[in-house]
């Protein structure tokens, strides 16, 4: 766990990338200028854009996978579990399947599906859908397809809604057991005092909720930061960035810092600036954990919840 850690700091202090590689150059050290190109902006350097704008897309990015499939989860789970619903377990089933299957299989297939061929797109040209969004100009008028995967916007919605369909049945799991441990005679009082379905929600069901996965909670937002297979899996070979700011900086508008990291190291072997980024991302999520999590713990929070 160390070992990696020096090393990715060491790179950072160095002119290590495609032309000082070992062995027919050597690297050097630079101090910070990576540092400093990272946030600079300039004709020839690119990486302050960049870096921005992967940044706010990054943290976007990550409130809205936690937030969408940690409530639609906890939704789904009342829905399952409620007396009114018929064959609960079918319903509890079938989506466990969805967990059951590897996710970079299902993401793969996804991809082929939202393609600008793929079958998705030949329904919608069937059904009149695709020439309903252009004439609301949601769709330009001159493509024959709806650009799912490949229009920045378009790419970055149908990523949000593909990551509620994955991540759901895994919220909903944990929201089930959780659940089943609220005391019953809370929910009676409350009805008994005359509350409403949404006011039990909203005052006993989500307080009770948070405070059992409060700490779950801030795991799944540090871990969908460094949600590495759902952006670069649908969106690896398909989507082309058409800003050439940040194409100098080999970085998309669908990209997360973890997936630009990456792209640098393995694409375009920019060791010393992927080293940057690294460092950058590991205090971004550092620094949330510790402040999030000593607000969690500060207090003797049970009794208050009680």
């Amino acid at each position: 766990n160390i070992l990696p850690i020096l090393v990715l700091i060491a790179v950072a202090f160095t002119n290590y990338d495609q032309q000082h590689m070992p062995p027919s150059a050597l690297f050097t050290w630079v101090g910070l200028r990576n540092f400093k190109n990272l946030f600079t902006t300039s004709a020839t350097i690119t990486f302050g854009y960049s870096f921005t704008k992967v940044l706010v897309w990054t943290l976007e990015w990550a409130v809205l996978a936690t937030f969408t499939t940690y409530i639609l989860g906890i939704l789904l789970a009342k829905f399952i579990n409620d007396k009114k619903t018929k064959c609960p377990k079918l319903w509890r089933t079938l989506f466990i399947i969805a967990i059951a299957v590897p996710q970079f299989v299902t993401l793969l297939l996804v991809r082929n599906f939202f393609g600008d061929n793929g079958i998705v797109n030949t329904i919608c040209a069937n059904i009149g859908v695709t020439d309903f969004l252009k004439n609301i100009g949601l769709v330009n008028k001159s493509l024959s397809y709806i650009p799912f995967l490949t229009n920045p916007g378009w790419a970055k919605f149908m990523i949000v809604m593909i990551n509620i369909w994955v991540g759901v049945p895994y919220q909903m799991l944990i929201a089930t057991g959780v659940l089943m441990n609220i005391p019953e005679d809370q929910i009676e009082s409350a009805r008994i005092d005359g509350a409403s379905s949404f006011q039990i929600f909203r005052k006993i069901t989500m307080p009770y909720m948070l405070f059992v996965t409060g700490p779950a909670l801030i795991t799944d937002f540090v871990k969908n930061i460094n949600n590495f297979n759902v952006i670069y899996l649908l969106t690896q070979d398909v989507f082309v960035t058409s800003n050439q700011a940040l194409a100098n900086s080999n970085a998309k508008e669908v990209d997360l810092l973890v997936t630009w990291l990456f792209r640098l190291t393995n694409e375009y072997y920019n060791y010393k600036m992927a080293s940057v980024i690294g460092i950058c991302v590991f205090v971004i999520c550092a620094a949330f954990t510790l402040v999030t999590f000593t607000r969690t713990i500060k207090g003797d929070k049970e009794d208050e919840f009680r």
